[in-house]
């Protein structure tokens, strides 16, 4: 069998065993979707000379973080329980390239990122009258954003599960700089060119910001520009940038990922 049909069947056997438990997946959808329930009621206005609303502003930004949320913290915390439970180093034993294992996360993050994606545009459009895109380039950069900025966001996670020394201890290191990206990518802000522009800079540098802007491309009209840190959705710098983390979180990952704790020897 070639790595890529492993690969794929191993992602069937994640995708089974995250959904037989039920606990995980309440949680795992469930945070993003009352996040932007609440914060979208508490915040109310419309932008000058748009017919957006702050609600609909937040709406592709929880979106993103959502996703990130699934792929980052979510799935990196899924490794070090791998790990933790020898279902790493059993696959191992079988034996399993490496390469089949991380494919198999990749189908589980893509298939859970867009079921999370769901729920938060249904949320967005009952509750917000978020207005879903009817043109198909929309919809692509919609494609390229996902796949980019969450693949780049599994392979950081994984990489730095491997490197927890438990599941527990992943799970904070992994919600930590989660938590703080959100804020200094401007997810909590509506408009972002609120945002100081330390934190801006700061946020630049990685995924999550650009993935943000990436789904307010998508799904606000141009007219909200006004309200960016530049006046253009730099579909080109987005691109190159999640490429980036998704080339650097692949090299990182493969260079920490290892098949055993090392008190396993």
């Amino acid at each position: 069998m070639t790595v890529l049909s492993l690969g794929l069947a191993r992602g069937v056997v994640e995708l089974k065993a995250f959904f037989r438990e039920r606990d995980a997946v309440v949680f795992t959808f469930a945070l993003p979707v009352v996040l932007l329930a609440l914060l979208g009621s508490l915040i109310s206005g419309v932008y000058d000379g748009t017919a957006v609303t702050s609600a609909q502003y937040l709406a592709p930004s929880m979106i993103a973080a959502g996703i990130a949320a699934t792929c980052f913290a979510g799935v990196g915390t899924g490794v070090a329980a791998d790990l933790d439970d020898g279902t790493v180093k059993r696959l191992r034993g079988m034996p399993l390239p490496g390469s089949a294992y991380l494919l198999g996360k990749v189908v589980l993050l893509l298939v859970l990122g867009l079921a999370e994606v769901a729920l938060l545009l249904a949320v967005g459009v009952v509750m917000f009258d978020l207005s879903l895109p009817a043109d198909a380039a929309r919809w692509a950069t919609f494609g390229w954003v996902f796949l980019l900025g969450g693949t780049g966001c599994a392979f950081l996670g994984i990489a730095i599960g491997t490197l927890a020394g438990s599941e527990r201890a992943a799970g904070a290191v992994l919600n930590l700089p989660y938590l703080v990206l959100a804020f200094v990518s401007g997810i909590f802000f509506t408009p972002i060119k609120a945002l100081p522009e330390p934190l801006v800079a700061v946020g630049s540098v990685f995924p999550l910001k650009w993935m943000a802007q990436g789904f307010r491309s998508v799904f606000l009209p141009d007219g909200i520009l006004s309200q960016e840190v530049v006046p253009s959705w730099e579909h080109g710098r987005t691109a190159l940038v999640l490429s980036a983390w998704c080339v650097g979180g692949l090299l990182l990952c493969l260079g920490t990922s290892r098949w055993r704790r090392r008190r396993d020897g």
